[in-house]
């Protein structure tokens, strides 16, 4: 099939796998059958669980695995136990071309060190990125990095710039998406030397593939007026966590605080409130940088949640994400 992708997933990552991932599958073929899945696992479990999904046999193919990455396991153990487990064999399995893209649900710091051994980064990337789907007023917007990288520079800054606009042209088909730092306030002197100097080094730049706004504040994300937002992964993950955690406050505590006859007469609003707070419409991360694909899933994500990803790993292979990104790097050597 000519617009076929074919996924390698982590069939043994995440809570409640592999179910969920035959259930995600089910779900994802109703919408495109253009997608094919490698799973890869532990072939026992995954054979007697396609036997009651005998509709997605068709889309499938298991290859065996003796081992399992654990959440709980450290990044650097996984990987030194990595060769035979499902998730390594999966990201190996795009390296050699059997597939376009890999995803897992499973252990997120094991899953970037074993991606980076694997696929390398691109030539003129120094760190890889995590990036995320936001929502906002308008639409949604890229975040990143959300936490690969504590350390970081004014070269991986511009980088991230580059990287995210490629994602975001790569899922919205935006021409020219906005991009911006996230900083402690909009003036010119807020923010560290770092942010300073990566501002100064965009702004002097004739940038053809994105356009840069400057500083976007925290409280300036949800707007939905900057496409692509940029910061490094200790700041980046710190506002996600509070995002979702904020999100489920108000969710809960409004529908707690609603009496019967005003929860009747909510009832429309409050579901579509909901829906546009839905994690699961936004479940699925992605590396950037490396020389190929790979999308994370969160671990405790449901069958509709890891649905979306699945989609997501369909459209990045279907945009030409990687070649995008090639395009799209700023060179800052003087």
């Amino acid at each position: 099939m000519a617009n076929r992708v074919t996924i390698a997933i982590d069939a043994m990552g995440g809570e409640n796998s592999p179910n969920k991932i035959f259930d995600a599958i089910k779900i994802s073929l109703k919408k495109n059958k253009n997608n094919y899945f490698h799973l890869f696992g532990k072939e026992n479990l995954l054979k007697d669980t396609i036997q009651k999904n005998k509709e997605i046999s068709d889309y499938c193919k298991i290859i065996n695995c003796e081992d399992v990455i654990g959440d709980e396991e450290s990044p650097f153990t996984a990987a030194k136990k990595g060769k035979n487990t499902s998730m390594w064999k999966s990201i190996e399995s795009q390296k050699n071309g059997g597939a376009d893209i890999s995803l897992s649900a499973g252990n997120t710091g094991a899953l970037l060190i074993v991606s980076r051994l694997i696929l390398n980064c691109i030539d003129g990337i120094n760190k890889p990125a995590l990036a995320g789907l936001w929502p906002n007023k308008k639409n949604m917007s890229i975040v990143l990095d959300l936490g690969a990288n504590i350390e970081y520079d004014e070269k991986t800054l511009v980088n991230f710039s580059s990287m995210g606009s490629a994602l975001f042209k790569s899922l919205f088909e935006k021409k020219i998406p906005k991009v911006a730092l996230l900083n402690i306030g909009l003036e010119e002197h807020k923010g560290n030397d770092i942010l300073k100097r990566t501002s100064t080094i965009l702004k002097n730049k004739d940038l053809k593939n994105f356009e840069f706004c400057g500083y976007v504040e925290g409280n300036q994300i949800t707007r939905g007026e900057i496409d692509v937002i940029v910061t490094d992964g200790f700041t980046g993950n710190i506002a996600l966590k509070t995002a979702e955690g904020t999100a489920n406050f108000i969710t809960e505590n409004f529908k707690n605080s609603l009496n019967l006859f005003s929860k009747l007469i909510s009832f429309y609003s409050l579901k579509k409130f909901k829906e546009k707070l839905d994690p699961r419409k936004y479940n699925g991360a992605i590396f950037l940088g490396l020389q190929g694909p790979v999308v994370k899933s969160h671990g405790s994500t449901d069958a509709k949640g890891f649905a979306h990803s699945i989609e997501l790993c369909h459209k990045i292979v279907r945009s030409n994400l990687i070649q995008k990104i090639k395009t799209h790097l700023i060179s800052i050597d003087p």
